[in-house]
């Protein structure tokens, strides 16, 4: 399951994340991608013709051919499956980090903006698909907790909650997916948004658990291009976000030493995530969001596939 790339990506030519930040209003951001995303992906050929997303899902191996809607694919070029009973109003649960390290970023807008807007995205293709969404934040303690609900009232609500300032504090990631083990007794999706900036051995535990408890699981590790590849040019003075530390940098011998442990880093999350069976994908904050959207559609027809072969006889 761990990923950092998804076809479906590719399905729109993408909204430059630097136009969509300079939009205000974090709902119409959230609409702007999932519109965009489904028009690109989804197209038909036939002027004026459009489907119904709520009522059909992807596709996926393993699926009885008997249905499949050959009408729609004659107009769309592509495979879809009529829902059943039980893969509607399943619940999903986002996990968003607003601790210190979040409120970087080089690109002119920061890592938890770029976050929310993730989850704000999420959270509406979620309430068109008539899915019970969530939303958790956490910094060192757990933040706002909005349970997971249908329907457009509930989305404004998370999108108000979404919308608080954040204190930014340190971090602590354990703490929130152990109160979503305890708060989640249905088999669902949860999709943590952050940049993981704590020991891999922290979260392993706590994904290991929700995915015995039977949910899907995504990561979605939000990340400044600046933290990917090292980009001091001088020496300087820099502060670390988390403690507020001062510490003297010198390029030259930092960068070779920073990409090792950053790099070694970023494989034990991702040997922890595929030993977990956890989903895995990088957001670099100067990426189109497409791919968020991706991995919860993914995400959502493992979910929706695991329901069909449990519930015997379904399919």
């Amino acid at each position: 399951m761990t990923s950092t790339s998804n076809d479906g990506s590719r399905a729109s030519a993408g909204i430059d994340p630097d136009a969509l930040m300079r939009i205000k209003s974090l709902k119409l951001r959230a609409k702007t991608v999932v519109e965009g995303f489904f028009t690109g992906l989804h197209r038909s050929p036939t002027h004026g013709s459009s489907i119904e997303f709520s009522e059909y899902r992807a596709y996926v191996p393993g699926d009885d051919l008997r249905n499949l809607d050959w009408k729609l694919y004659a107009r769309s070029d592509r495979y879809f499956v009529k829902k059943f009973e039980d893969e509607t109003n399943r619940r999903c649960y986002l996990i968003v980090d607003q601790s210190r390290s979040m409120s970087y970023g080089s690109t002119g807008y920061s890592k938890i903006e770029f976050a929310r807007t993730v989850a704000a995205t999420l959270a509406y293709f979620l309430t068109t698909q008539h899915d019970a969404v969530g939303v958790l934040t956490f910094d060192v303690e757990i933040g706002d907790f909005v349970p997971a609900k249908l329907g457009a009232k509930h989305f404004h609500q998370i999108l108000v909650e979404l919308s608080k300032p954040a204190e930014g504090r340190g971090t602590d990631i354990e703490a929130p997916l152990r109160q979503v083990a305890s708060l989640v007794p249905r088999r669902g999706l949860v999709i943590l948004m952050s940049d993981l900036l704590a020991r891999p051995e922290t979260l392993q535990t706590q994904l290991a658990s929700l995915r015995a408890r039977g949910h899907e699981v995504v990561v979605l590790r939000i990340l400044d291009p600046a933290e990917i590849e090292l980009q001091l040019k001088a020496p300087a003075m820099v502060q670390d976000i988390e403690t507020g530390r001062q510490v003297y940098v010198d390029p030259d011998a930092a960068k070779e030493r920073y990409q090792e442990q950053f790099d070694s880093h970023r494989q034990q999350i991702m040997a922890m995530c595929t030993g977990s069976g956890v989903g895995y994908f990088e957001m670099p904050t100067d990426q189109p969001l497409d791919r968020a959207l991706a991995s919860l559609i993914d995400a959502r027809n493992r979910l929706g596939a695991g329901n069909r072969t449990t519930s015997g006889g379904r399919r």
